[in-house]
């Protein structure tokens, strides 16, 4: 039998040496995977500051825009100012071209009227000239000569004032269309210059509206190139998302997966440790069982040995739990079987002896565990779970969970709100729903969502922290009595 138990534990420390080969390994596969999310996440932060380069320079490119057409704007509205300008000094063109055709008319009246004047009087001259000739007929001859003489002085002096009056008029209509035609020439002279610089204005603004029209459209090409290549941008960005996604996703499954596998081989690490102290344990039994007999029958005695197992969790973690045949400086008791002659055991306190009908031995556990939080009671029927502070600082709690399972049942598990505090000292009892307690916090904590906590054998309870490693954890297997054993891994999981 021992042989057997030998090559058995041997088997079984080859297969834990294969399982740390490939918990190695998938800690590899999971460092790797966890550098190309890291690159995959950089790629993703350069895209972003791609795109947010691009927004900055579509937003430059359109506050220029914005500025050619207030320029456009202004020009159209210069333009605007200018047609009016010009519309206005062709207006009074015109009108000084009427004024000018109204006074050319005006002379023309005039001088008509003097022609006619003079033809009038020329023909008064000659009505004169006659009735004077008929007049001399009949005045005497005598006083012809003195007659013709006066009609002579008074026909010259007639003629003299008309023609003074005539002079005169003349003159004055003269110098009135000689100013009126200066001013309608100075008026036509400015109009002409106010024309002529309207004319290069409108020139050099619509010189100045195309240059800003090639300009515009320009910036339009580039506005509309720098569009498409933002769409562009950020259809590759949006590929490249759901790429990164798919890929993170699929990582976080086989990261879910690889988890599901570290917990199934950790778990049977954990059944193969108890098989492992278990066989220990019967080992040490049939050892003493043996040494009775050899002590009874007066053989002699086999060579003592000092059995030490021990238990441990990984390198980081401080706790370990130690089976030993002799007593050590604060150690914990956690289980007690009593071992009969036909094999069967128990753990019991009491001491190490041999005989053929039974035998007991005394097994302790030595922790050096460091967390503050501690699962302190739980309740066999499934009610509560007691947890406490054991430090001299509060401890935040916000997205701890308290996880129960019970066999290759489904697991169960409570969370703690995000904001909620254990004092220093202070315990905290989670109650379900079924038990009848008022909810009271912080002390007293009921599950709504769930009745009880469950029953049965080989239950298993233990804390999460927020980062998913396990803090404490409580077990109870069938046979055990009614202490559960307790292993405080100090916040330093994996258990």
């Amino acid at each position: 039998v021992l042989d057997e138990t030998a090559k058995e534990r041997a088997r079984l420390q080859i297969e834990i040496g294969k399982l740390r080969a490939e918990l190695e390994e998938f800690n590899k596969s999971y460092k790797k995977k966890e550098a190309d999310l890291s690159v995959a996440q950089g790629r993703i932060k350069d895209l972003e500051v791609l795109f947010h380069r691009s927004e900055a320079e579509l937003n430059t490119v359109l506050n220029e825009k914005r500025s050619l057409e207030a320029e456009v704007a202004d020009l159209r509205a210069q333009l605007a100012k200018a047609e009016d300008g010009h519309a206005v000094a062709k207006k009074q063109l015109e009108k000084e071209t009427l004024m000018r055709v109204d006074l050319e008319n005006r002379c023309q009246s005039l001088q008509e009227d003097l022609d006619f004047r003079k033809n009038v009087f020329e023909e008064e001259i000659r009505e004169t000239r006659k009735r004077h000739e008929h007049r001399l007929v009949e005045v005497d001859t005598s006083r012809q000569q003195e007659y013709e003489s006066k009609m002579t002085q008074a026909l010259e002096d007639l003629r003299n004032q008309h023609d003074e009056q005539v002079k005169l008029y003349k003159m004055e209509l003269e110098q009135t269309y000689q100013a009126k035609l200066e001013n309608a020439k100075l008026s036509s002279d400015q109009n002409d210059k106010a024309a002529g610089a309207a004319r290069e204005e409108l020139k050099e603004a619509r010189m100045r509206i195309e240059a800003l029209s090639y300009q515009l459209s320009a910036l339009q090409k580039q506005a509309s190139a720098a569009e498409d290549r933002i769409r562009e941008l950020e259809e590759m960005m949006a590929g490249e998302r759901e790429k990164f996604r798919k890929m993170i996703d699929a990582k976080e499954r086989e990261m879910t997966d690889m988890r599901d596998q570290m917990q199934q081989q950790l778990t049977e690490y954990q059944e193969l440790l108890d098989v492992k102290l278990a066989l220990d344990m019967e080992i040490t039994a049939y050892r003493k069982l043996l040494e009775g007999e050899e002590e009874r029958l007066k053989l002699s005695p086999s060579p003592s040995s000092r059995v030490t197992v021990s238990r441990a969790t990984s390198s980081s973690s401080s706790s370990s739990t130690s089976l030993v045949r002799s007593s050590r400086g604060k150690r914990k008791r956690i289980e007690a079987e009593e071992l009969s002659g036909s094999g069967t055991s128990g753990i019991g306190t009491g001491s190490i002896s041999g005989s053929s009908s039974s035998s007991s031995f005394q097994m302790s556990q030595q922790a050096s565990a460091t967390g503050s939080i501690s699962i302190e009671e739980i309740d066999l029927e499934g009610k509560y779970v007691q947890l406490k502070n054991n430090s001299e600082k509060d401890q935040s709690l916000g997205n701890w969970r308290l996880k129960r399972q019970i066999g290759d049942g489904e697991e169960i598990a409570y969370k703690f709100t995000p904001k909620y505090v254990l004092r220093a000292g202070q315990t905290v009892t989670i109650w379900g729903a079924d038990a009848g307690v008022s909810h009271s916090p912080p002390s007293v904590l009921v599950w709504k969502n769930q009745g009880s906590w469950g029953t049965g054998g080989n239950i298993r309870t233990y804390l999460v922290n927020s980062e998913g490693e396990v803090s404490c954890v409580c077990r109870k297997k069938p046979g055990a009595g009614s202490s559960p054993r307790l292993f405080n891994l100090g916040g330093r999981g994996p258990w």
